[in-house]
């Protein structure tokens, strides 16, 4: 028989923390029974970026799937809205006061608007369903002003390097480049060799603000730089944040990028590592399902995360990591759609729920059991982002902001702009929203 260990996946926290002790079935948040005796059909809406073939994503709707199977009196009316796109639209249904019944939230700055418009429902009075599995360093992003309004889904580390092991053999780097020095020196290796060095697509824009920006200001300011800068304690325009911005700048100078990488969308980007088109890819810990596990071929990729940088303040070992898909309830429901929202909200995210997305090799914020069939991958993720967590740009800053950034630096891998511009431009649209 397989054994399993309860593991502490938390990679906010800083540690991969190992139990002895199992955990039993009486814990589970999502065994919640049916929706009561009523014969009434309840339909809930419900807005969520699920739309891409990422493997929590399947899992998130299959859950969808079994919720509505075993309560036969509630629908879910799905929106899968394409995560480009999904913020806009939740600010602008937030603006017209017309959320869905249920959303997929991000913490922090994306949260705080939504909280201080009234429009989502704090959850205090349900929060024994998750005790036992979720420690307060994954809801602290979902709690402002002492309330609890989110409940996630998810542990997202966003700046993983997946590099192509054959390649690098070919340019004499046998494990991956442990300082900036050699990163370059790799990257100017793999163009002269006639290899793409990095696979990028950044269409949707994200991609260079959260998985590259996150990290690489965090590698040169430290991490808690950005807290300083929404504090007015610190600015983009500084020179440390300026050099971050600037490492974007001299890898499209170097061609490290695909040609067309802004025309390539974050999955076709995924698309062209695997294809070994590239040498390497940067991207979120979610998508080692597509990269590594589900892959024959996997074997031949490995993970690391970005070097240090020579005088930079932060510490090199650290991850860029997030909790993620927070669910959240729209305020002013009536008393039986609330109360199938809830019911919904307790079922869906769930001890169940956990185990299947480690099943799969996601990392997830609660403390459960490894299933005895979870990815042997999932444990060298672990080790990777367990030694401290650094914060994820678009989790800090504000959004208004963030889209100038995004705008920015994505111009600078066209030529257009300078570092300074850029950072010039985020601090403009910072100290006009203050």
């Amino acid at each position: 028989m397989k054994q399993t260990k309860k593991v502490a996946l938390l990679g906010m926290a800083g540690a991969l923390a190992l139990f002895t002790a199992a955990c039993g079935n009486s814990n589970n948040a999502g065994n919640t029974g049916g929706s009561g005796n009523s014969e009434e059909t309840i339909t809930l809406n419900m807005m969520h970026p699920w739309t891409s073939p990422n493997v929590d994503n399947e899992v998130y709707k299959a859950r969808i799937a079994k919720f509505e199977a075993e309560h036969p009196n509630i629908v879910i009316k799905q929106d899968g809205v394409p995560s480009a796109q999904y913020k806009t639209k939740l600010r602008t249904l937030a603006a017209a006061n017309n959320l869905a019944d249920i959303n997929v939230v991000w913490p922090g700055a994306d949260l705080e608007p939504l909280v201080e418009g009234s429009l989502v429902e704090p959850i205090d009075s349900l929060m024994d369903n998750w005790k036992s599995i979720l420690p307060e360093s994954a809801l602290a992003g979902f709690n402002i002003g002492g309330k609890q309004y989110a409940i996630p889904t998810k542990q997202t580390f966003v700046d993983i390097i997946y590099y192509n092991k054959e390649m690098f053999a070919q340019v004499g780097y046998t494990e991956f480049p442990d300082t900036y020095d050699k990163f370059i020196d790799a990257v100017t290796k793999l163009k002269a060799a006639g290899i793409t060095p990095i696979s990028l697509g950044n269409k949707e824009q994200w991609p260079l603000q959260s998985s590259y920006l996150s990290i690489l200001g965090d590698r040169f300011t430290g991490s808690d730089f950005l807290t300083k800068v929404v504090n007015k304690e610190a600015k983009f325009t500084d020179p440390e944040f300026v050099k971050a911005i600037a490492v974007i700048d001299e890898l499209t100078k170097l061609k490290a990028f695909n040609t067309d990488a802004n025309n390539m969308d974050s999955v076709q980007g995924q698309d062209y590592f695997i294809q070994g088109k590239a040498a390497m890819h940067i991207s979120s810990s979610t998508v080692d399902a597509r990269i590594r596990i589900n892959n024959d071929e996997g074997d031949k990729f490995g993970i690391a995360l970005f070097p240090g940088v020579e005088g930079g303040k932060g510490d090199p070992v650290k991850s860029a990591g997030v909790v993620q898909y927070g669910i959240a309830i729209k305020s002013g429901l009536n008393e039986k759609t609330k109360a199938a929202a809830e019911e919904f909200m307790k079922y869906f995210v769930s001890e169940d729920l956990y185990k299947e997305l480690i099943r799969n090799g996601v990392v997830v914020p609660a403390t459960v059991e490894i299933p005895g069939d979870a990815s042997p991958y999932l444990k060298e993720m672990l080790e990777l982002t367990g030694k401290g967590t650094a914060p994820v740009f678009d989790s800090i800053i504000p959004t208004q902001v963030v889209d100038v950034v995004q705008n920015g630096i994505q111009a600078l891998t066209i030529g257009r702009g300078t570092p300074e511009e850029v950072a010039k431009d985020a601090q403009a649209a910072f100290d006009q929203m203050n």
